[in-house]
């Protein structure tokens, strides 16, 4: 017997690995996905972009990721094996399906479309990820600046930014990536408010995520995380390491405003800058949910490991550090997806919403 209907709001991978858990679970699931295709944001991302963690550690439950296992996918191979992923789960997908608005009533939840249709179940899981809302942070004079400014969600790959002055602010993996391709091409800074720091991609001949594995460090709670890590180390071989070192990009302490044909440093000189790129990460959008009280002033979901606090028979997936440092990433979700649907499948039937 049917649990009943599972609606699950974005079809990336966070949505799919929803859809998964939730048909063996005895759920019919279904997937409304914004856009043409259930992959989530990958089609956007830079060209250059590698996944830091090998195929092995990257694969869905029952499907490998083709190719050499510990090899490391690039962007489109992503896309590739979600296209192939969704096109074998067997449940429904419907895309252009933009959810604007949810609302609940008894024991069933209604989602309204930007078409203005409407679709009725009896859960729902939130799985429209991290990585659909760009942050760009306030920053003095930015209405005055003259040039380019973008987040790294709108940067494609070097080639355009040829012979230009480009400032990229962050200290994260897609920064220090973007930056050191860039530096091949432009003159280009790496803006940081603390220094990039590193982690070896290899460690006595295995991939750090095999030693994540083994040491079940890769499903430890953000509560630990906190009081053992501080900021998030680039995961990389000694590439990036050395380029930084030779000042290919050359890092800088983060710029304190920018003018109109450039940046202001923190020593007061000034610099003409053509563009500044912003890899300074993303933040829910989840406003979908608002007419439901469940999230909290800053717009995040107020929930325990994924499993929403104020309201039953709601979830959340791809939430960033939702339950353990592997969560919102390919090798994690799975493992969250689990959870999650195990806890609405707990609740009594008809008692989705209270």
């Amino acid at each position: 017997m049917s649990r009943g209907r599972l609606l699950i709001v974005g079809g990336g991978q966070s949505g799919l690995a929803a859809a998964r858990t939730g048909r063996v679970r005895g759920w019919e699931p279904v997937v409304l996905e914004a856009g043409d295709e259930p992959v989530g944001s990958w089609p956007r991302y830079y060209d250059s972009l590698r996944l830091f963690s090998p195929r092995r550690f990257s694969s869905f439950p029952g499907y490998p990721f083709p190719g050499d296992p510990d090899g490391y996918p690039g962007r489109d191979e992503v896309v590739e094996y979600l296209r192939g992923y969704a096109d074998r789960l067997g449940v429904e997908v419907r895309t252009n399906a933009r959810v604007v608005d949810v609302t609940a009533d008894g024991p069933a939840f209604t989602v309204e479309l930007a078409d203005g249709s409407s679709l009725v179940g009896d859960a729902l899981i939130a799985a429209s990820g991290s990585f659909g809302n760009p942050h760009v942070p306030a920053i003095p004079g930015r209405g005055a600046f003259e040039g380019r400014v973008l987040h790294v969600a709108d940067y494609r790959s070097p080639e355009e930014f040829a012979g230009q002055r480009v400032v990229v602010v962050g200290a994260g993996n897609s920064a220090v990536q973007v930056a050191h391709e860039l530096a091949e091409h432009a003159e280009t800074s790496l803006a940081v408010r603390d220094r990039v720091r590193f982690a070896p991609q290899m460690i006595a001949g295995r991939d750090l995520h095999w030693w994540l594995r083994l040491t079940r460090a890769d499903l430890l709670p953000p509560s630990v995380l906190e009081r053992l890590v501080t900021g998030t180390p680039v995961i990389g071989t000694d590439t990036y390491k050395r380029a930084l070192e030779a000042g290919r990009p050359d890092q800088r302490p983060m710029f304190t405003a920018l003018s109109p044909d450039g940046v202001v440093w923190p020593d007061v000189s000034r610099e003409q800058v053509d563009a500044v790129i912003f890899a300074t990460g993303y933040r829910p959008h989840l406003t979908y949910l608002t007419s439901l009280g469940v999230l909290d002033g800053a717009g995040r979901p107020r929930h325990d490991r994924g499993v929403s606090t104020a309201l039953p028979g709601l979830g959340f997936l791809g939430v960033e550090f939702q339950r353990s440092f592997s969560s919102n990433t390919l090798r994690g979700v799975h493992r969250d997806a689990r959870r999650v649907v195990d806890a609405l499948t707990r609740l009594p039937r008809g008692a989705a919403v209270a």
